[in-house]
């Protein structure tokens, strides 16, 4: 894919530059389903047809909880992981029956049981509507003009596209951080039920001390059925079960939903995250890391309530350390500062380009924008992201509060999350019923408003009106026990009233409702929302200019060898299943279920290494010798949990669950060296299900034979 501009002029000057060595490494790469990596996979002797991508897209399911998986069987059955589908194992487990910890199997079709809020998407057309978004933008336009007609044009997109009555979803999404709009078209499914997942501890066996660390020996694998109308749904599209699994060396594809990457970033906006936004973020991880971890520790029951939480907090605390340590390393940000110089110099040569000017002048947008960033951090965090108020029962009455003041407006107009296209999604998580605790509301949100005080200052008249004359923790027990926000009756006889107010133009007078949780809200949101607005007049909106200049100038200087960042969008990863070596030793790419006993025995038996008691009862009938996990070079990063590894006849080989410790550095820069991706490998888990779950079912479904 190339730039609109013209790169003639340049040509001769840039040919020396243009030819040397790629920026892009051998396997490198979260790639467009409609720019797949043809040059790179020629290597391998695999050129995919539209056919193999179409089917493989279209196997393929994003989790809107956060996470990948794939239809495993033409009956609606989805594979994904354990860890993605923890929050719905808890949210359907009682006091009686923890579902997380202690595993599930539903037998027969009448014994699945059915999610509260999850809703699965798949991707079933893919448009560009660069031009149309852009039209829609002066190139004199300001910031704020700017975003204003990009936000109304894209919300116009979405809506003449989505189809509620089909539970057809549309999204505008944004790639080259704003050189190039696509809009996104997803099948809907609402009726989640679950089949099988096996007990955490060996889900996720070995707990934090194992945790993006390799060997790995984790059963993180768990299965779901998507019905409609009451009825499981016929797949014409799901992925094969290999039957011979994979060997070392071999090529190997993973289809998902990467989060987020920052391999565009410029070396200004690295040095912010290095100094300023990890080590902030990190602060705020400990906090809460120790908060849940204490309170969850005094009972069994508060464990229970938490346990998902944490686990998540866990996991992120440990990925940004990790990343840290990346920027912190000189090879790293050297190899930025490099790539960056070869950019400036193709830009330079390009003389009197209009285009390439523009670009030029990006770098100094992008680092002022950093500046105001940093400055906005500490604000943003306690009000617009809610870091003050840390609960669902605030956030719940936030989004009722906005809704009141975004519905009677034109769609254009509304904050994004309001948009026509968005609401059927939004109005499907708040009438959810899940389960929300009292006792751990109130904890979160007395930690959450005394983190607010100190961030403000117990000084600020912000917070002395917030906390209205009480301790934090005096104040969250009174806002969490006299709020209604909680009842999803109540939250959906609101939502009616608000909808039925702006049909007739008006804003519903939500104060009337005298809900404390609601009036907590409204206090802060004029300071909010200024917070909000400023960020994407003076950061968001400059850096979307900018890096638009610069990705056009990227597609100048590379042509279509460039993939863009990472959106939690659906992408296509490869690369061989390969070992690598770490301290001068050489780590193999497979482990196997011997590995599993002997690692636990290792370490006692004890913590998380304990085995399930069926595991320890069963061994005499398992295969010991059965690969358990493996590790191949594919690019993938968090929001790819879940994905199917497959081959190339699009057979199911492999679960991606994880990353190894080398692998956190993909955020920014692509390692093949020793960056490893782990999966669960499908031979274990068909191995798991008929000798030690006793589910012959499960498993013919999956293997094609039932």
């Amino acid at each position: 894919m190339r730039s609109r501009f013209s790169v003639l002029a340049v040509a001769t000057a840039v040919l020396g530059l243009i030819m040397t060595p790629d920026t892009i490494e051998a396997d490198e790469g979260m790639w467009l389903f409609n720019n797949p990596p043809r040059a790179q996979l020629k290597k391998y002797g695999f050129d995919p047809t539209d056919k193999w991508l179409d089917h493989v897209r279209l196997s393929s399911v994003r989790f809107n909880s956060g996470g990948s998986g794939s239809f495993v069987s033409p009956d609606g059955l989805v594979m994904t992981n354990h860890h993605v589908a923890a929050g719905d194992l808890d949210k359907v487990s009682t006091p009686e029956k923890n579902y997380l910890r202690d595993g599930f199997y539903a037998k027969t079709p009448d014994q699945e049981i059915k999610c509260k809020g999850l809703e699965l998407n798949v991707l079933i057309g893919i448009k560009d509507v660069t031009a149309d978004v852009e039209k829609a933008v002066p190139a004199d336009a300001a910031g704020a003009e700017a975003f204003k007609l990009r936000t109304a044009k894209i919300a116009e997109i979405e809506k003449g596209a989505a189809d509620p009555a089909k539970k057809i979803r549309a999204d505008v999404v944004t790639l080259y951080a704003g050189g190039m709009y696509h809009l996104y078209t997803f099948k809907k499914y609402e009726d989640i039920r679950i089949v099988f997942a096996p007990e955490k501890q060996v889900a996720f066996f070995g707990g934090d001390p194992d945790n993006f660390e390799y060997p790995r020996y984790d059963l993180d694998v768990a299965f779901f059925r998507v019905y409609e109308d009451g009825k499981p749904i016929k797949c014409e599209h799901y992925l094969k079960w290999s039957p011979a699994g994979a060997k070392e060396d071999e090529l190997v594809f993973v289809s998902g939903h990467p989060g987020r990457t920052n391999r565009a970033n410029t070396v200004d906006e690295l040095k912010y995250l290095r100094d300023t936004g990890y080590p902030y973020l990190l602060n705020r991880l400990n906090r809460l890391e120790v908060l849940l971890g204490s309170w969850g520790a005094r009972s069994e029951t508060n464990m229970q309530r938490a346990e998902e939480e944490l686990f998540g907090i866990q996991n992120s605390r440990k990925a940004r350390i990790g990343g840290l340590a990346g920027l912190m390393d000189p090879k790293l940000m050297g190899r930025k500062v490099r790539d960056e110089e070869r950019l400036k110099e193709f830009i330079s040569a390009g003389g009197s380009d209009a285009a390439l000017a523009a670009a030029g002048k990006a770098f100094a947008a992008i680092a002022q924008a950093e500046k105001v960033r940093a400055d906005l951090i500490k604000d943003m965090t306690v009000l617009e992201n809610g870091g003050g108020f840390n609960s669902h029962s605030f956030s719940i009455a936030r989004t009722l509060l906005r809704a009141a003041e975004e519905l009677h407006k034109p769609g254009g107009a509304r904050l994004r999350e309001f948009a026509d296209a968005r609401l059927p999604s939004l109005k499907f998580q708040l009438f959810s019923d899940e389960p929300i605790y009292e006792d751990l509301e109130t904890l979160k949100l007395a930690d959450g408003l005394q983190f607010l005080a100190v961030t403000l200052g117990p000084d600020s008249d912000l917070v002395k009106k917030v906390l209205a004359g009480k301790s934090p923790r005096e104040r969250a027990y009174e806002l969490i026990s006299g709020t209604k926000v909680r009842d999803p009756k109540v939250r959906e006889h609101v939502w009616k009233a608000i909808e039925a107010a702006a049909k007739e133009g008006k804003p519903f007078e939500i104060a009337a409702l005298n809900d404390p949780m609601i009036e907590v809200a409204a206090l802060v949101d004029p300071a909010s929302r200024a917070l909000r607005k400023r960020f994407e007049n003076e950061v968001d909106e400059p850096k979307r200019q900018a890096y638009s200049a610069l990705a056009k100038a990227k597609f100048a200087m590379d042509g279509d060898k460039v993939y863009p960042d990472a959106t939690f969008t659906l992408r296509l990863a490869f690369g061989p299943i390969k070992g690598y070596k770490e301290d001068g030793k050489d780590v193999p790419a497979f482990t196997t279920i011997e590995g599993l006993y002997k690692r636990s025995a290792d370490q006692g038996n004890k913590g998380p290494f304990e085995l399930p008691k069926r595991w320890v009862e069963r061994k005499d009938k398992i295969d010991l010798k059965t690969p358990f996990n493996f590790v191949c070079t594919a690019d993938i990063i968090g929001g790819n949990s879940g994905s199917p590894v497959v081959n190339k006849d699009a057979e199911v080989v492999g679960l991606i669950f994880d990353g190894n410790i080398q692998s956190l550095v993909l955020d920014f820069i692509y390692d093949q060296d020793t960056a490893r991706a782990v999966s669960v490998d499908s031979r274990a888990i068909v191995e798991a299900l008929r000798k030690v779950y006793d589910a012959p079912a499960l498993a013919d479904e999956l293997t094609g034979q039932k």
